[in-house]
């Protein structure tokens, strides 16, 4: 079995280029790192220009949302120009940003808003890296390439495990301009390491996303990922400043419980893949679904301290975590000769489902003075997913039983 696993592993490092694997995973992990990076600045950030909560919520949702927006210009300029010479003028973009952000040292909530938007080019690495990666690899080792390129997410970690307690020593401006310096070292190792591919495969640009966009089935893998990556990312974005004010921890110790339940559900989403390959996409995400909204309808209830609510996060990051995984492996099954485009389309849902997830709690909040209507709401939304995927089970079941096997072959194709 030994011999077996090590002919794979070996399979897989001839198959393809595994420095231009490694650089794709850099490039993506310290992209996710500072797309969410005024997350965990929020606190500091809240408490020198006096914002309420409203206005937190917005601003660290803002670059996801706009993250998730440009993954679409990203992946026609993929589609045009190669992923590694779009990846270093993204990254190039993006240090520039910073750095005349520390320059200049914005001090209004407007004038944050242009950070938010630089921070959002960051959040689009999701169209170039993993395209980056695919392209080196054949077909039977794409599962394998996309998972180690995609574990960059954990980048969400680092960023609220670090910047927190740097903020509070050297504040949040100059967190900012901190930040170029991984940017720039994975930058040069990135130029160095990671190579154009050969044959580029081509989305066949917007035009051909209409006719995919035209199914059912399209928008509802979009709500699903809407609900388990955008509610991922979003408490990424948000927990910093979640944990502060309703357990008032100090921003280093809220950093850190943040960055404990993110680091779980980065690396749990190969798993989720696992667990629908093996009992089925459809039963896994109504499994997921169902703890989902029992977890987080707990949180908005209310939890008096943080002993009860770190493990409550803890178990809901697991289960969007899985979830994750789970949708993906479902894309494949769906359409089988759209993965390209599908994987655009539902990138960005999971972006926009993290704006909102974000924003709704900064804007429950500042309505009702408590953050739970906002996971209430979240934990409702996840109740209609699981009904969703109720009756999807039903339908394709049902198509899978009079599908004849011509049928299946041409729909394979």
């Amino acid at each position: 079995m030994e011999t077996g696993c090590d002919d794979v592993d070996k399979g897989f490092l001839k198959a393809g280029n595994p420095r231009t694997l490694l650089a794709a995973f850099l490039y993506f992990d310290v992209s996710f790192m500072v797309w969410v990076l005024l997350g965990p600045l929020g606190i500091s950030i809240a408490h020198d220009l006096h914002l309420n909560a409203g206005q937190k919520g917005l601003l660290v949702a803002t670059p996801v949302l706009a993250g998730a927006l440009l993954r679409v210009l990203a992946g026609a300029l993929v589609d045009h120009f190669g992923p590694r010479r779009v990846a270093i003028g993204a990254q190039l973009l993006v240090i520039a940003g910073l750095f005349l952000t520390w320059l200049i040292a914005p001090h209004s909530y407007g004038a944050l808003f242009g950070v938010a938007l630089v921070l959002g080019v960051a959040g689009a690495s999701f169209a170039i890296a993993l395209p980056l990666a695919s392209a080196w690899y054949p077909p039977h080792y794409q599962g394998t390439a996309l998972g180690i390129a995609g574990a960059g997410n954990s980048g969400t970690a680092l960023a609220s495990l670090f910047a927190p307690g740097l903020a509070v020593l050297y504040g949040w401006v100059n967190v900012l301009g901190l930040a170029t310096l991984p940017l720039i070292a994975v930058l040069i190792a990135f130029m160095f390491l990671a190579s154009e591919p050969p044959q580029r495969r081509s989305s066949g640009g917007l035009v051909a996303w209409l006719p995919v966009l035209r199914s059912s089935d399209c928008w509802l893998l979009m709500f699903f990922y809407g609900v388990t990556f955008g509610g991922f990312v979003g408490l990424a974005s948000f927990l910093t400043i979640y944990f502060n004010d309703q357990y008032s921890l100090p921003p280093a110790i809220a950093g850190s419980c943040t960055a404990f339940v993110v680091f779980v559900g980065s690396f749990v989403r190969p798993l989720g893949g696992a667990m629908a390959d093996r009992i089925g996409g459809e039963r896994a995400l109504s499994i997921l679904f169902a703890l989902a909204a029992v977890i987080f309808a707990l949180i908005g209830f209310g939890l008096p301290t943080i002993w009860f609510a770190f493990p409550a996060f803890f178990l809901g990051m697991l289960v969007l975590g899985l979830g994750n995984g789970a949708v993906f492996q479902l894309v494949p099954t769906r359409f089988p000769s759209r993965v390209g485009i599908l994987t655009g389309l539902v990138g960005m849902s999971g972006g926009v489902g993290g704006f909102y997830l974000a924003s709704s709690l900064g804007a429950a909040r500042q309505a009702t003075g408590s953050y739970g209507p906002g996971f209430m709401g979240f934990a409702a939304i996840t109740v209609v997913a699981f009904l969703c995927v109720g009756l999807c089970r039903r339908r394709w079941t049902a198509e899978q039983s009079h599908m004849s096997p011509e049928a299946d072959a041409a729909a394979s194709s």
